[in-house]
């Protein structure tokens, strides 16, 4: 008799439009989607949060000191007592050490202080260098140190300033997740990140995430997103921060994807800035004569700065784009640039030396590149508007 199989579908071995065949014997609960949400697994859920800071069993909410002490003196313990954590200024905090296999499933945290000094590193496997290593704000989609409410699948920003991150991390032998506050002022971390212990499939990819930031543009009119990808994998992700220097309409430029040996010209080029985040001319609504502002689980221009303005100078723009359904997928190596692109007069592409930063998401087999040394305090620093 055949074992009776489900259908269901995952970002971590590929992504949401990709589906596998597994059995009820196979299944581990990795990927867990509405379509079999119902089945039960011998995954074991855990969390890390300051009330239990190892994540182990049944030791949550024993705490007898913390930055909630003197709320609960009356109550004790088990009544809040260490919600939160207090980051020294100019130091580094380990949020989380798991040992595998397993995945990381959720994340949430509110930190407090400039979210540009605030830097995020994931390690896998005991690896010398961070697969993950972006400001606290651009991960999650606000590069401006300020709230901006997004509404998508891998993140959701909600009030007042709740970071959400549904990015799957499955690892293997180990997770270790830090948070380095370059501040001179100690910093307030409430957060929570929830895991499952359990087997991870063969070709399940490791995430990255890498920041960059230019101001003004090393080559006019050309940002590189990222480039020395080495190994097979999937980009799965763009964030951009971009504050406009030049009046008048920005985004003309094309996001280009070269892959596997590509040199000077990509395999995938596309049609223009807005084009690439779902949106076109020049996002804006014709009945108000101004940008328009969307998230969606996909895509979104989720922050202008100021919102009642147009095609004025110091403007900024918080964009970004998913691949979720539409992973562009490489064999052996990947470089991504977009072009800083807008008009001049007589109808005449203009080349433009704006301040771009951006987030690169992806998966791929480890090990990894070593990133690019990351800017000091000064070179994260947002430009004066």
């Amino acid at each position: 008799m055949t074992r009776p199989r489900v259908i269901v579908a995952g970002l971590v071995a590929g992504s949401l439009s990709s589906s596998v065949c597994l059995t009820a014997a196979q299944f581990t609960g990795l990927d867990v989607h509405l379509g079999n949400l119902y089945r039960t697994s011998r995954a074991q859920t855990r969390s890390i949060s300051p009330e239990n800071f190892t994540g182990e069993k049944g030791r949550g909410g024993m705490a007898t000191e913390g930055t909630g002490q003197h709320a609960a003196s009356e109550l004790g313990q088990g009544w809040k007592v260490s919600p939160s954590v207090r980051i020294k200024a100019q130091s580094t905090f380990t949020l989380a050490e798991i040992k595998g296999p397993g995945c990381i499933q959720h994340i949430w945290m509110t930190p407090t202080g400039n979210w540009r000094h605030s830097i995020l590193r994931f390690y896998w496997d005991d690896e010398p260098t961070p697969s993950i290593e972006c400001p606290v704000g651009d991960f999650f989609a606000c590069g401006w140190n300020k709230y901006c409410q997004i509404n998508s699948l891998a993140v959701c920003v909600n009030p007042g300033s709740a970071f959400n991150c549904y990015w799957p991390m499955p690892f293997r032998k180990k997770a270790r997740i830090t948070m380095e506050n370059l501040a001179d002022k100690d910093m307030v971390l409430y957060y929570q990140i929830t895991y499952t212990l359990t087997s991870v499939p063969r070709d399940a990819a490791y995430l990255h995430a890498q920041f960059r930031r230019e101001s003004p543009l090393k080559q006019k009119g050309l940002y590189t997103i990222v480039d020395g990808i080495r190994g097979q994998g999937h980009y799965v992700g763009t964030y951009l921060a971009w504050e406009v220097h030049s009046p008048g309409w920005w985004g003309e430029g094309e996001i280009k994807f070269y892959m596997d040996g590509d040199h000077d010209w990509p395999t995938i080029c596309g049609t223009g800035t807005e084009d690439y985040f779902c949106g076109s001319y020049n996002f804006e609504n014709r009945e108000t004569k101004r940008y328009q502002v969307f998230s969606t689980p996909y895509s979104g221009l989720a922050q202008v700065i100021p919102p009642d303005k147009i095609y004025e100078p110091g403007q900024r723009f918080g964009l970004y784009r998913w691949h979720l359904v539409d992973p562009i997928r490489f064999q052996k190596d990947l470089r991504v640039t977009i072009q800083a692109l807008g008009w001049k007069e007589g109808g005449k592409y203009s080349q433009l030396q704006d301040d771009i930063a951006s987030v690169a998401y992806w998966y791929q087999k480890e090990p990894h590149q070593p990133f690019p040394k990351l800017p000091d305090r000064e070179g994260l620093d947002y430009s004066q508007p």
